[in-house]
């Protein structure tokens, strides 16, 4: 266990910022999967918007990688354009 203050405080920083993140990766995943499984073209479009905010999101505070955002972003546009 940390003995000094300023680690006690890390250690206390640390657990809120992973809360944090994992509620937003969650999110993002969840939103994803979601347009992921929808075969309604128009939903899938209006859904779309939403999802690439979220990844943009997440990557501006190094939740998840740029690149991999920019990944998630393009498959969710082909996804839609198939439909």
């Amino acid at each position: 266990m940390a003995n000094h203050k300023s680690s006690k405080k890390r250690i206390r920083q640390t657990a809120t910022k992973r809360a944090h993140n994992r509620l937003f990766h969650k999110t993002t995943r969840n939103a994803v999967k979601a347009l992921r499984n929808t075969t309604d073209k128009s939903a899938a479009e209006a859904l779309l918007p939403k999802v690439t905010a979220l990844l943009d999101k997440i990557a501006k505070l190094n939740i998840i990688h740029k690149n991999k955002a920019g990944n998630l972003k393009s498959a969710a546009q082909l996804h839609v354009n198939s439909l």
